[in-house]
């Protein structure tokens, strides 16, 4: 498997045949890809589904197949962009390779803020893109990991024991765009990727723009 890191969390995952990016939100590089085959959204915020460059990729991608939620799928009728609704459990197969959603909420920032939908997608049976949350466990041993590590609804603490939990064999950050480049070079490999490693997982501290190799 190969990923592109294109920012805050979007991906582009390279699985056999299989071209896959998700959440192109707004605090990503908007992606220069083509030739793919699905777009997979965990949920509607703006970090994560920013309509114009979903468009750009679009245009790019006549074929592509939009994949997500019943929640999302509303904000993408408005806009008439076709997609395919995905539940929590449900398993498709693009090109021979497997996603499968798990998932419905977002995690919590304060009460019961906010009520909206996410799921996690787990691919090929190896990756897991988790969205915004870390309460979710696909149904099967986790091989990679994109590890939400930073958000208001978060603590870094939370990132690092839900990792521990599932116990991937390598963890790749996401959701790190609202620190300060100087702050998240520190913090983010030093704090997750120490305590993760003690626990015997690889952390690679991928950054906007790098690709890795699993």
């Amino acid at each position: 498997m190969k990923i592109t890191k294109f920012g805050h969390n979007c991906l582009l995952i390279e699985e056999g045949s299989l071209r896959a990016l998700t959440d192109p939100g707004s605090w990503n590089q908007t992606p220069d890809v083509e030739n793919l085959d699905c777009i997979l959204i965990t949920h509607e915020h703006g970090d994560h589904l920013d309509i114009p460059q979903l468009q750009e990729v679009l245009s790019k991608n006549p074929a592509v197949r939009v994949i997500s939620h019943e929640s999302v799928g509303k904000i993408l009728d408005e806009t008439n962009i076709a997609y395919e609704q995905i539940r929590s459990g449900e398993e498709i197969k693009i090109r021979e390779v497997s996603i499968k959603s798990f998932g419905t909420k977002h995690a919590c920032f304060y009460g019961d803020m906010p009520k909206i939908q996410n799921t996690g997608y787990f691919i090929a049976n190896r990756l897991f893109v988790t969205g915004d949350a870390l309460h979710d466990v696909p149904d099967s041993q986790v091989e990679i990991l994109a590890l939400a590590c930073g958000g208001p609804w978060m603590r870094m603490s939370e990132a690092i024991d839900y990792a521990k939990k599932l116990k991937p064999k390598f963890v790749i950050p996401v959701h790190d765009a609202m620190y300060i480049e100087k702050y998240r070079d520190n913090v983010v490999p030093r704090v997750v990727g120490e305590n993760l490693k003690d626990a015997g997982i690889e952390f690679r501290d991928m950054k906007a723009g790098t690709t890795e190799s699993f």
